[in-house]
């Protein structure tokens, strides 16, 4: 990436949709929509554009911020005061939590840090503006935003593998039952062990990775009941209420704000995410 200093970001690059992710992060600029109460199974950070946006954790109060992180599957609402905004998605499975940034690891709601939401605007003017708009691997994503790599989540071997095929194949139909078996565990101790070593319950990854998937087909212009099919739904129906239930919009809203959209990245720009215990 090039010095922000001396960039010259074209107002035509600043107000263009584009999206960056792997498996890891999501780098999403672009229409903000309008969605109900959203879920995302990852640390979520919403930046302004220029203009504040409104969030709201859970049922409680509504808080006016440039800058707003919500922890992982965490229910939320929020409202942009324009037309696009930046969201960004860490992962919590690929991260120690203790070396995050101590505005995500502690935020939950509007963030009012100033050093923070400047670091964070020049990385994105410095993404803008690069030739290539690429990260060879996530831990150079984190330096750009983050100042430097995120410590990466020590897991058990056995629950690391299950993690890294999932993400790897999100839209294979993988159950507890396969998962504990390929472990040699039984059932009830494989998902004891997943929630504690991934912190979250095997069913809740498992929907999240399915739904997070959807965002790689995002700009492709075909049937809708054909992409619930390609990325693991039975049918159309199912489809829908899912993809709601975790981005707060509907299938049909997604595809028809990203028609304009830049895609970027790839599915796995980090040879290896976990350190084995």
């Amino acid at each position: 990436m090039q010095n922000v200093d001396t960039i010259e970001v074209p107002s035509t690059a600043r107000h263009e949709p584009m999206m960056w992710l792997n498996t890891d992060r999501v780098l999403y600029v672009g229409l903000a929509g309008a969605p109900s109460e959203r879920t995302l199974g990852a640390y979520s950070i919403y930046m302004s554009l220029s203009k504040p946006h409104r969030i709201r954790i859970d049922d409680g109060v509504w808080e006016e911020a440039e800058l707003s992180v919500v922890p992982p599957y965490v229910p939320h609402g929020i409202v942009a005061g324009e037309r696009m905004f930046c969201n960004i998605l860490i992962e919590s499975d690929s991260v120690d939590a203790a070396g995050l940034p101590a505005f995500v690891a502690h935020g939950c709601g509007a963030i009012h840090d100033v050093v923070a939401l400047a670091a964070l605007q020049r990385a994105l003017r410095a993404f803008q503006g690069s030739a290539t708009r690429q990260f060879p691997q996530t831990a150079d994503f984190d330096r750009a935003f983050f100042g430097e790599a995120l410590a990466t989540r020590r897991v058990d071997r056995r629950i690391g593998a299950v993690l890294a095929r999932i993400k790897d194949d999100p839209n294979s139909p993988t159950s507890a039952q396969d998962c504990a078996e390929a472990t040699h565990l039984s059932v009830s101790r494989f998902l004891h062990l997943f929630k504690a070593e991934a912190g979250t319950p095997f069913r809740s990854f498992r929907t999240w990775q399915r739904a997070r998937s959807v965002l790689y087909y995002v700009t492709q212009d075909t049937n809708l009941a054909n992409i619930a099919l390609d990325v693991g739904y039975p049918d159309s129906t199912h489809f829908s209420h899912s993809i709601r239930q975790v981005f707060g919009l509907t299938p049909k809203s997604i595809f028809a704000g990203s028609r304009k959209l830049a895609l970027y990245g790839r599915p796995a720009a980090a040879p290896q995410r976990y350190q084995f215990a």
